[in-house]
């Protein structure tokens, strides 16, 4: 089975720490219901290093001109201080794209602002860092829809909160149908509460797998 690709669109001042949970899970087989069927891929505004808000240096595998929704299992769109300046239209315009193809994409922090400014989130349920945050961004008219929670999934486009990279790659594992249910609830459990029964259960999971 050929593996499909997650790409993470990488940018500078991009927060390194909001996809670091989901494409960890993503890239590393173990617990996965089909180990190996995603690979995680870096995506840039260009092929051009990025530098991340934590002063890491990223050399994107493709240019985000180049990337098609077809060769594509989701796009990860991380925050950045950038998206606030109102850089970065033609990464949102690639989300719209891959949304019309029927391609999940998973927004987290300036991000959802970014996609609040396009009015792509003005019909449909969404979350971010707070209301008064999209508020804040011109072509924003959906706060009706706003439902406050840490992290959101409504059919194909997950939205998160900057402080929830937790809740953000659950949603992204439910979306991807990367773990069974069990295994999901324990790496919850262990990663968002730290309860030790999550731990022991990924273990009880991992040694049956391997039996």
């Amino acid at each position: 089975m050929e593996a499909q690709t997650v790409h993470l669109f990488v940018l500078d001042t991009m927060s390194d720490w909001e996809p670091g949970y989901a494409i960890a899970g993503i890239n590393q087989p173990v617990y996965q219901r089909n180990p190996g069927r995603y690979v995680v891929r870096t995506v840039g505004p260009t092929r051009d290093p990025v530098r991340t808000m934590g002063g890491i240096t990223i050399l994107p595998d493709v240019a985000l001109d180049e990337l098609r929704a077809e060769d594509s299992a989701m796009l990860i769109l991380p925050g950045a201080a950038s998206w606030d300046e109102g850089a970065h239209a033609d990464a949102v315009d690639k989300a719209r794209e891959f949304l019309a193809a029927g391609v999940p994409v998973a927004a987290i922090c300036g991000a959802t602002g970014a996609l609040a400014r396009a009015g792509m989130l003005n019909d449909r349920p969404h979350t971010s860092n707070a209301v008064e945050y999209l508020n804040w961004q011109d072509g924003y008219t959906g706060a009706e829809h706003y439902a406050g929670s840490p992290a959101l999934r409504d059919g194909d486009l997950i939205t998160a909160s900057g402080t929830a990279p937790v809740d953000f790659a659950r949603a992204i594992f439910e979306r991807l149908e990367l773990y069974a249910p069990e295994a999901l609830d324990a790496w919850y459990a262990l990663y968002k509460h730290n309860d030790p029964a999550g731990f022991y259960k990924l273990v009880e999971l991992e040694q049956a797998a391997s039996a």
